[in-house]
């Protein structure tokens, strides 16, 4: 059986993992790198979590997959469990579940303290295992957009830009919803085309890297969250990294990551704000809250525009209504942009992604 997978995200990557030992594969990425929104860079002693840093602490899905990609050991939970909240004039300690409140969502009260769990180099060892172990096996191939994908009398076909096509008994979508909606529209219709306008938000995340000493704040806890009415420009958290995983700063440094909501223009076009732009907003908002003397000795800024999926009704019944389009293809969807947010729930949806075509072809 020959399989297409589309997105070498975290969804795609586990899918093919699951199948690379059955079926004929090949990944598709258009990026020039895999892993989707998890992206990690190792720096003279750094762990900068670029994307995604950890997962929900419940999830049984990532410790599996890890474990299969014979890394067992590496998973490691937050250091410290305390938080901060900063309400426009005090920072003070949380109760557990209240930075949720800080940030206007709810957290199941089976979540309540517990935290995320998270790799010990870092979520990007993940990709680097995975890719490890599907080399030789799987046929990946980055820097390769996808254009169109349609059912056919045998399977399906992937259509690239060059006017090439791939041909395959079964294809998997594990892209974004707007990618979706661009592969599927002319075979689907009104139900592919309604996903290329499914919510989505931004992030901006910036990572500072200090001599212990610049910051007098005991750094006791996970970060801090700010109050909705307390916001400006955007900032709405502060991960004290170093002090929440093990590791992630050599000695006498340490590193904060702070979260940004960032506007549409502040992006893209002639306002978008350039690196040294968004530090110096980090900088200053750090400041707001916590004694900080000098200037950071390293910065990251990360940037992912329209990269969090909404899961509201509307996106659940448009993401519904295509797959019950697609049920009578060999046409699946896979990824977090589909079926709930998040690392666990990307593996969780590659995983079952799988399993149907396992079971489907006995």
């Amino acid at each position: 059986m020959r399989v297409i997978v589309i997105g070498g995200g975290l969804a795609g990557l586990t899918c093919a993992a699951r199948l690379a030992e059955h079926r004929e594969l090949t990944v598709i990425e258009s990026r020039d790198r895999l892993g989707g929104q998890i992206l990690t860079e190792l720096s003279d002693g750094f762990v900068i979590e670029r994307g995604a840093e950890g997962f929900v602490f419940r999830s049984e899905a990532v410790p599996r997959l890890a474990a299969n990609q014979g890394m067992p050991d590496e998973l490691i939970g937050q250091s410290v469990m305390r938080s901060y909240g900063f309400d426009g004039q005090t920072l003070r300690e949380l109760a557990p579940g209240e930075a949720a409140t800080f940030l206007g969502f709810q957290v199941p009260k089976d979540d309540l303290g517990k935290g995320i769990r998270s790799l010990r180099r870092g979520m990007g060892s993940l990709i680097w295992a995975l890719r490890g172990n599907l080399d030789g096996r799987v046929r990946v191939r980055t820097s390769t957009a996808a254009q169109r994908v349609e059912p056919t009398d045998d399977g399906a076909r992937v259509l690239l830009p060059d006017g090439r096509s791939l041909d395959a008994d079964a294809v998997v979508v594990a892209t974004n919803a707007r990618g979706a909606a661009a592969l599927l529209t002319d075979a689907c219709g009104a139900p592919a085309a309604a996903l290329d306008s499914a919510p989505t938000l931004s992030s901006v995340t910036v990572e500072l890297a200090f001599e212990r000493a610049a910051i007098e704040h005991a750094l006791d806890g996970t970060g801090f969250v700010v109050a909705l009415d307390a916001q400006r420009d955007g900032l709405r958290a502060c991960t004290f990294t170093s002090a929440k995983f093990i590791d992630r700063a050599p000695p006498r440094k340490v590193s904060v990551r702070l979260f940004f909501r960032p506007k549409a223009e502040e992006l893209q076009g002639p306002d978008a704000l350039d690196d040294d732009a968004w530090c110096a907003r980090a900088l200053a908002g750090l400041r707001r809250v916590i004694p900080v003397r000098g200037m950071p000795l390293r910065s990251w800024v990360s940037r992912w525009p329209d990269a969090l999926p909404v899961f509201n009704d509307a996106h659940r019944a448009a993401v519904a209504a295509l797959e019950a389009t697609l049920a009578d293809t060999p046409i699946l969807l896979a990824g977090s942009a589909f079926h709930g947010s998040g690392i666990d729930a990307a593996v969780r949806s590659g995983d079952q992604a799988a399993q149907r075509l396992l079971d489907a072809s006995g």
